[in-house]
């Protein structure tokens, strides 16, 4: 089939082809004027991400995430709002409601029949350019429909906080519960050292083994001193015990100086006299008894000067023997403080620890406190929705364009059925197809009407035929 032969299939047809778009733009037009109008409340959100939450001043990038837009989405749509917004308005309470969910045999509770119905008339469109979320609802009262959708807007508000507030809420139950344990466990600590340092009478260790090291130094000093006086007096003593005259502390005496002259001219003047005199002679005998007088002076003096070199070496030593016995007991006292420090230092370091745990617990207890008392929300209402002044639907002439496309639909289909049903010879092409020979030239003039009677009669009967 050419175009040729649907042009003329169209004009021979027109007749059904206008009825068929007649009838169905009539039918449209009159179905829409009868349809009950329904009226649609439009309230605009905002999500005012600031990337910064206010009490935590922590960066929230879940607003940037692909899938936020969605979840928001998902929460306005969530049976737990639809709920709120039944109990918020007091739906469930309304008569007229009350007997069409008796009427509607509905079974379970009504509120959750009402949220169903609630959710059937709610649209919610995201943006895909910014961060605006419209909630649409529609109904036959304009006053209701903007009612509900503010409602869906607010309870949506509450919900957004008490999904974020409620995890922290629990979460400063359990920091709660910590610090409990954890106050418990620095008590115990602080008192397990408090207990060591009374045990030990310990009040500041470090200044403690400061001075104990300060007297321990000073000791040590002491006894390096006292040994090599020892080592000195000691070697004095001997030198003096060997030959007294010959020791250069006996020697640098004053007194053994002066007896040492004294015997030195008591022997010039015995030698003297015995030059000249007898030993017998009574002078000779008095100045040899002097001399041995001297003498005897002379060795007593050095024998006293030597016990007292010896006396001197023996205390030296002994004092040695004391600093030495006084530097073990301060070193064992030393040893003995450092121990305890250690293991002061030991339970010193469950206590910090015990305190820093505690610390880092009760500051997350105040954040998340702070966090679980918020009332402040990242979403807000920027448009409320306002009673409609005109019906969203149904719309006149967008039914009148449609009822329009689907008749002449339906009249081209209907005039291309009714050709099917009674196939006509439109023009010399039919005739060419149906006899099954080709036009050799084509009579133009007056002809009869038996002729062309005759030659239409016998292309029906050759196409009924075939």
């Amino acid at each position: 089939m050419n175009l040729l032969q649907l042009l003329l299939i169209l004009k021979a047809r027109y007749k059904v082809i206008l009825i068929t778009f007649l009838i169905t733009v009539t039918t449209a037009t009159v179905v829409t004027l009868f349809l009950p109008k329904n009226y649609t409340a439009t309230t605009s959100l905002l999500l005012n991400y600031k990337g910064m939450d206010p009490v935590t001043g922590m960066v929230l990038p879940a607003q940037l995430m692909p899938g936020y837009m969605a979840t928001q989405n998902d929460i306005i749509q969530s049976r737990n709002i639809a709920l709120k917004v039944v109990s918020q308005l007091g739906l469930d309470k309304s008569e007229q409601a009350q007997m069409q969910f008796n009427q509607s045999n509905g079974s379970g509770d009504i509120k959750n029949w009402l949220a169903n119905l609630l959710l059937n008339n709610l649209v919610v469109r995201p943006s895909k350019e910014s961060s605006v979320i419209e909630i649409s609802f529609k109904s036959a009262d304009p006053n209701f429909a903007t009612v509900i959708a503010n409602s869906f807007a607010e309870n949506y508000q509450q919900t957004s906080i008490q999904l974020k507030v409620a995890p922290a809420q629990q979460a400063a139950g359990y920091f709660g519960q910590q610090i409990k344990t954890l106050r418990d466990d620095l008590e115990k600590a602080q008192s397990r050292l408090s207990a060591y340092q009374q045990e030990k009478g310990i009040t500041n260790p470090e200044q403690n083994l400061d001075i104990e090291n300060m007297r321990m130094n000073e000791l040590s000093a002491q006894l390096s001193m006292v040994q090599v006086a020892a080592i000195d007096s000691q070697s004095r003593s001997s030198n003096a015990q060997r030959s007294a005259l010959d020791s250069p502390d006996i020697v640098s005496s004053p007194t053994i100086q002066g007896l040492k002259s004294d015997s030195a001219r008591a022997d010039a003047k015995l030698a003297e006299l015995g030059q000249r005199l007898g030993k017998n002679h009574p002078a000779y005998r008095s100045a040899e008894g002097e001399a041995l007088k001297i003498r005897s002076q002379l060795n007593e003096e050095a024998q006293r000067l030597s016990n007292s070199i010896g006396n001197s070496a023996s205390i030296n030593q002994q004092r040695e023997s004391q600093l030495r016995a006084q530097v073990e007991i301060q070193k064992k006292k030393v040893l003995n403080l450092n121990r305890l420090r250690d293991e002061m230092g030991v339970m010193q370091k469950d206590v910090e620890v015990a305190k820093k745990a505690m610390d880092a617990v009760t500051q997350r207890y105040s954040q998340t406190s702070i966090e679980g008392q918020s009332n402040q929300s990242d979403i807000a209402i920027l448009n409320p929705a306002i009673p409609p002044t005109s019906p969203s639907s149904p719309k006149l002439f967008i039914n009148i364009v449609l009822g329009a496309f689907v008749g002449l639909v339906l009249g081209l289909g209907f005039g291309f059925l009714a050709e099917l049903l009674d196939r006509r010879v439109r023009g010399r092409d039919d005739i060419s197809i149906i006899l099954g020979v080709p036009v050799f030239a084509v009579i133009e003039g007056n002809t009869s009407k038996t002729n062309q009677n005759l030659l239409l009669g016998q292309a029906r009967k050759l196409l009924t035929s075939n």
